[in-house]
């Protein structure tokens, strides 16, 4: 039993406690994360760096009335634990449990579900403003953001505003040195010589030292240290990027040392106008293994400790998606010279340490600047490079306008690989990649494939490297099956006929192939004789594949792990009504128009009837067979 945390109803009882409890609290909530990773995988290291800069937040401000906002929200579990969901934290990414974000369903202490980095600045500078606008101007606000996501593009979109509006608000740089591996660029060069530079963090040590034992507020003392700390960043670091965007720059200070938190806190409390505190954390801090291996441990796999030895649990299942596209992508950087990829602050993910290692110079990490990545790849592109863009399904949203100005506009070669397409399981709605289909294929240019199983992802990642225009190519995070059976080329806008069936048709796009497949097998049982068709492409469609099926047929399933609004359904209705045909016959399976929630991938796809029982169901139905009789039969 945790003694203080499970006595905690919310935050504010924070407040009347001493330091050493607040110690004795981050111990804890470390106990309680570690104790998380023997059951499953969730977000580690990142957490285990924030405990103590959350406990001094809490302590000093009250966010029931304050504002707070975590960019990015999988470091929200700490936050979580002291406000008043420790007895449900044992849920934390199972289904009908707690988020692994910040979740405004669950607290009040929860303003928004941050699953993007950037987008603090901008939204508490939005918050700020409006509480002025209501005559609440005495709401504290506070955001905390990365140094890893610092670098995208929207935070000095903001900064720049903020400055200039000169808002009451409080940017703590959370610099860690990481994002989910090792930060890069500009910027991380220069927090490097701002945390760094022997000179300036001696003095920075006498100055906390002095700050021990005097007065924070109004000591000359303290004034003339400050002015001289200012004289010495000015001599070291030229324009101070920061003073000069209009933030007052203070740090930077030790993230673990909870009495240094709560006075540079509390004095940032009564200063007017924009401030960045610059807080040094170490991510996996008290965990000595996440510690040394930040990047391993910032998802890890299940573990525990065995004489004083991480354990981990072996993941089950076969080889995932996101390995036979990282192998395909290693495979085209050997046959071409042309061909480049980049990624954005995901080569862990992506599973892209090989390729970075073996072709350094022709892989690329922009860090998390997404909409940077696709036009950097549009102009290697015009250069005549073939440049692969390798990013989530769900961060790819944020390039969305480059996507359309800079690639498709220009009809370059720009090859699209969209990993975590489909349900991301645990991870949630700020994850799960089904929009990518609706978003991508309204675009005139661009092709847009998914494999359907293993045997698909090299081939489709070759032609897209031959074809001369755009391609996108998604698919999930699970493992890939590899169909049995005599496989056809992948041509443009060519379908692959897996099977034939006389009853009807199920037209599946993507990696769901192996459910219909499975389903047309059960329903055999029900007297059923139902084709299966791997469509690869949602556009160009296959018309003639299409026509056939349903003059062969009495109905036409598609199945798809997308929103149907706007996807690969509605693309082939679209398509129909065009060729003039009998639309009534086509049922579109897939995702509503909803959020789903997070969750195992089985059970997600279960509750939508994207299972092999669920894919059968509706063709019973659409048969004429008794629903009831389909799935007493078909749920094996």
């Amino acid at each position: 039993m945790h003694k203080l945390l499970s006595q905690l109803e919310s935050a504010a009882d924070l407040h009347g406690m001493s330091v050493s409890q607040l110690q004795q609290l981050g111990v804890e909530i470390r106990e309680v994360l570690c104790n998380l990773l023997s059951d499953r995988s969730a977000h580690f290291a990142s957490n285990l760096g924030v405990v103590e800069l959350c406990l001094a937040l809490h302590s000093v401000f009250d966010f029931r009335h304050d504002r707070l906002i975590w960019d990015t929200g999988h470091q929200i579990y700490p936050h979580k634990l002291i406000t008043g969901r420790y007895h449900e934290f044992r849920t934390i990414r199972m289904k009908g449990g707690l988020m692994g974000y910040p979740n405004p369903a669950e607290s009040e202490y929860d303003l928004f579900m941050t699953g993007h980095a950037g987008s603090s600045v901008s939204t508490m500078l939005g918050l700020r403003s409006g509480d002025e606008l209501l005559g609440e101007s005495d709401r504290h606000a506070v955001a905390v953001i990365g140094d890893g996501a610092f670098p995208s593009g929207i935070v000095h979109e903001a900064m720049n505003n903020a400055g200039g509006l000169k808002k009451n608000l409080l940017v703590i740089l959370n610099d860690n040195k990481m994002s989910i591996c090792p930060r890069v660029g500009g910027m991380a060069s220069y927090l490097d010589r701002l945390r760094t530079n022997a000179f300036y963090t001696g003095l920075k040590t006498e100055v906390v030292n002095l700050l021990n034992r005097v007065p924070v507020f109004g000591d000359p003392a303290e004034r003339f240290l400050a002015q001289l700390k200012e004289g010495v960043k000015a001599g070291l670091h030229g324009g101070m990027l920061f003073e000069e965007l209009g933030f007052r720059y203070l740090g930077p200070i030790d993230g673990h040392n909870i009495p240094i938190l709560r006075k540079y806190l509390q004095m940032v409390k009564t200063l007017e106008g924009p401030i960045l505190l610059h807080v040094v954390t170490e991510k996996g801090h008290g965990f000595e293994p996440a510690a040394e291996d930040p990047v391993f441990f910032h998802t890890p796999p299940v573990f525990h400790r065995e004489n004083g030895q991480t354990v981990t649990q072996s993941k089950s299942g076969g080889k995932a998606f996101t390995n036979y596209a990282s192998e395909a992508i290693r495979d085209q950087l050997l046959r071409d010279g042309r061909v480049t990829v980049m990624t954005a602050a995901m080569c862990q993910g992506n599973k892209l340490e090989v390729v970075r290692d073996e072709f350094p110079d022709r892989f690329f990490d922009t860090g998390i600047c997404e909409s940077h990545a696709v036009a950097f790849a549009a102009g290697q592109a015009k250069a005549g490079a073939r440049p692969i863009v390798d990013i989530y399904s769900t961060f790819l949203q944020r390039s969305f306008d480059q996507i359309f100005q800079e690639v498709v506009l220009q009809n370059l070669p720009v090859t699209f690989m969209l990993d975590r397409a489909g349900l991301t399981g645990p991870d949630g709605p700020t994850h799960h990649g089904v929009f990518d289909i609706a978003y991508l294929r309204i675009f005139p240019n661009m092709v847009v494939m998914a494999p359907g199983d293993a045997h698909d992802v090299p081939a489709m990642l070759d032609f897209a490297i031959k074809h001369d225009g755009p391609c996108s190519m998604r698919y999930p995070k699970t493992s890939a099956e590899r169909v049995a059976g005599q496989r056809t080329e992948v041509e443009l806008g060519r379908a692959e006929v897996m099977q034939s069936g006389s009853d009807g048709s199920i037209l599946c796009f993507g990696s769901l192939l192996s459910n219909c497949l499975l389903a047309a097998d059960q329903l055999k049982e029900q007297g059923l004789d139902v084709g299966v068709i791997n469509a690869r492409f949602a556009k160009p469609l296959d018309m003639e594949t299409i026509e056939q099926s349903l003059a062969d047929a009495k109905f036409l399933v598609t199945v798809e792990e997308g929103q149907l609004m706007g996807g690969f359904g509605s693309a082939v209705l679209e398509a129909i009504n065009e060729a003039g045909l009998d639309a009534t016959r086509v049922r579109r399976l897939g995702i509503p128009d909803q959020f789903t929630e997070h969750g195992t991938r089985e059970e997600l796809l279960a509750g939508l009837g994207l299972d092999a029982a669920g894919i059968a169901t509706a063709c019973c139905e659409l048969s004429g067979i008794k629903v009831r009789q389909a799935e007493s039969e078909t749920v094996q």
